[in-house]
């Protein structure tokens, strides 16, 4: 779900998005490349999202990925039912948001 939607914002190589997680969860996640991207290419064999490398002058060439269409479907049903799993959790331990 986490890499799904920030490819929902935009397209991404694998290196930012194992950033972005460890930047927006302040450190508390975090992606190794060994993990990260075995994850990709299986999100890419499911046709959850759609790669292509892009080169670029003076820099190597980067596999960008992009969520596709079942990707996004994928994207809401998950959204769906963490959002029914915290709002349960919230109830049943009184957890509050900051």
């Amino acid at each position: 779900m986490l890499v799904l939607s920030l490819l929902e914002e935009r397209a991404r190589h694998g290196y930012e998005i194992a950033k972005l997680i460890e930047e927006r969860s302040r450190g508390v996640l975090t992606f190794h490349a060994a993990s990260l991207y075995p994850l990709l290419y299986k999100m890419e064999a499911r046709r959850l999202i759609q790669g292509r490398w892009i080169e670029k002058a003076g820099q190597r060439r980067r596999r960008h990925y992009s969520i596709t269409a079942a990707g996004r479907r994928v994207l809401a049903e998950r959204r769906s039912g963490w959002t029914a799993f915290i709002d349960a959790l919230t109830r049943v331990a009184g957890l509050r948001h900051a």
